[in-house]
């Protein structure tokens, strides 16, 4: 009994330290972070793309009852953005200045680590806010010409585009050196992964619930197919990364979610204005 008691704390712990770490939720207390919780807390980064999710289908459901699509995609993306603390953002502009750059792997590595922005990383984060913008308000206006469940699924995407981030901690080697806490989740393997993907269904049955029309026969298609387009998109991204720099690094991770928020944002607006 007290083992098991001791081993849902570790995963509660697991949970809210993915919470700490992807979001900007108010958690007033501190957490222990070794490994240990490091390995767990990669189980648990569907339900933090879960609390991002939610604020956008909140969004998505209020903004536009009371504002044209132009501002209300805007602030769409403000709270996006918010929410994550632009940590994701901010590891696609630290990739950008690192890959860019054209150096040996040493350096790269090393540019990425300096918190200075340069000009491929202001040029990578602009591309990526205006195309996040260009899409939401598709979306924004597809939904108010009446297509079905649009809220519900890009409430879903956050949490997709975080279920592919187990299997890429689990799946190429760490690049950033033994320090950091990025560092601690290199030990993180196919078994955690694995276990991410029941979380991710769970959240994304939740959002659907909430923000959509239940449909069970429109959701699961809608969320295979999410996992189908993050897995293309990420595998050769992070297959593309780690060949320049040797594996992925705690930035890699960012910029892999962005990418894939922006892949999956596309195919809903491609099938959102399908005829």
């Amino acid at each position: 009994m007290r083992r098991t008691a001791r081993n849902l704390i570790n995963w509660g712990v697991g949970a809210l330290a993915a919470l700490q770490l992807m979001t900007r939720l108010p958690l007033p207390f501190a957490l222990p972070w070794n490994d240990a919780t490091g390995r767990r807390s990669v189980v648990f980064y569907p339900l933090a793309g879960a609390v991002v999710g939610a604020l956008a289908g909140c969004g998505f459901m209020l903004l536009p009852r009371a504002l044209p699509d132009a501002p209300s995609a805007a602030l769409l993306l403000v709270l996006w953005i918010w929410v994550t603390g632009a940590l994701h953002l901010d590891g696609l502009m630290d990739t950008a200045d690192g890959l860019w750059s054209n150096r040996p792997r040493e350096r790269m590595l090393e540019i990425m680590k300096d918190p200075r922005v340069g000009a491929m990383g202001v040029v990578a984060g602009c591309s990526a806010l205006v195309l996040k913008f260009a899409l939401l308000s598709a979306l924004v206006e597809s939904a108010r010409a009446g297509a079905p469940n649009i809220g519900a699924a890009v409430a879903i995407v956050p949490v997709v585009s975080r279920a592919f981030l187990p299997w890429a901690v689990a799946g190429w080697p760490y690049a950033g050196g033994s320090a950091g806490m990025g560092a601690s989740l290199a030990s993180a393997g196919v078994r955690h992964a694995a276990a991410s993907l029941p979380v991710a269904a769970m959240c994304a049955a939740v959002l659907f619930a909430a923000f959509g029309t239940g449909d069970i026969e429109f959701a699961a298609p809608l969320f295979a197919g999410g996992l189908a387009v993050a897995a293309a998109v990420g595998a050769f991204a992070a297959w593309r990364i780690a060949r320049r720099l040797g594996g992925l690094t705690g930035d890699t991770y960012g910029a892999l979610v962005e990418c894939i928020e922006l892949a999956l944002l596309t195919a809903l607006a491609a099938l959102g204005f399908a005829p």
